[in-house]
């Protein structure tokens, strides 16, 4: 399957025609690779590094989606790797001054 209809499909980008850029700009990697084409092939078990504008996210391919579903028949087709919480300094607990 081509990766900007991937993405797309995953729900990863908002349209084709964004994911068709995005790619193109050259930013994403396929298995550790720079990938420029937005006909790139990818199967299920390859490994994609994505960037947002709040950080990279690396996925694997579960499997390919035959249709751009519901936001939960997408998430069961890839698996994130980085289990980082998405905004890390929202995850930093704030400490009050104590009062003496």
């Amino acid at each position: 399957m081509r990766i900007d209809k991937l993405l797309w499909f995953l729900r990863l980008a908002p349209t084709r025609t964004t994911a068709h850029d995005w790619v193109a700009e050259g930013h994403f990697r396929l298995n550790g690779r720079r990938i420029e084409k937005p006909s790139a092939a990818v199967g299920a078990g390859d490994v994609l590094t994505v960037p947002f504008h709040s950080g990279v996210r690396i996925v694997e391919v579960i499997a390919l989606p035959v249709r751009r579903g519901p936001a939960i028949e997408a998430r069961e087709c890839y698996r994130t790797l980085d289990e980082r919480s998405a905004n890390p300094i929202a995850a930093v607990e704030s400490h009050s001054p104590e009062r003496t």
